[in-house]
């Protein structure tokens, strides 16, 4: 099974809109890309804030779970605000880290794949501190 992931800068009331909606990218900005999953959220937040993955893992758990199989999680502040300050110089070296990373690696995840994904992140990251919103990731299996 793969999935559709889709990360949007929105406001705290709206988790729910977000997991009803069946293209959270159309109504908020966001970012969209396939096979983008948990334990991947959870390693970009780890090498972001130098939590450890078990610490992670526990700020990850959904804030919504729909009938159709979507699944809403809430990107944790940190790593919007490191995402949001960091370089593109910096962030390319996050980008060479998660990589390397069992996660990424297993799949066959180009690097540029990722470091396109990190930089469209930090765009995001910036625009959703700027207009004081969250980034929420969205996560809808594929029948594919």
């Amino acid at each position: 099974m793969n999935l559709l992931t889709q990360i949007v800068a929105a406001h705290e009331d709206e988790v729910v809109a977000i997991g009803e909606s069946l293209r959270p990218t159309d109504e908020w900005s966001g970012i969209e890309r396939r096979g983008v999953d948990t334990a991947k959220i959870i390693m970009l937040h780890s090498l972001l804030t130098n939590d450890d993955f078990d610490v992670a893992c526990a700020l990850y758990e959904p804030l919504y779970i729909g009938s159709e199989g979507a699944v809403v999680l809430r990107l944790a502040d940190s790593v919007t605000e490191k995402l949001a300050e960091l370089d593109e110089e910096v962030l390319e070296q996050v980008a060479q880290e998660l990589a390397a990373t069992a996660e990424f690696e297993m799949e066959g995840w180009p690097e540029d794949d990722i470091q396109s994904m990190i930089i469209d992140l930090a765009d995001l990251a910036q625009l959703a501190s700027a207009q004081e919103q969250t980034l929420f990731v969205w996560l809808h299996p594929l029948l594919t």
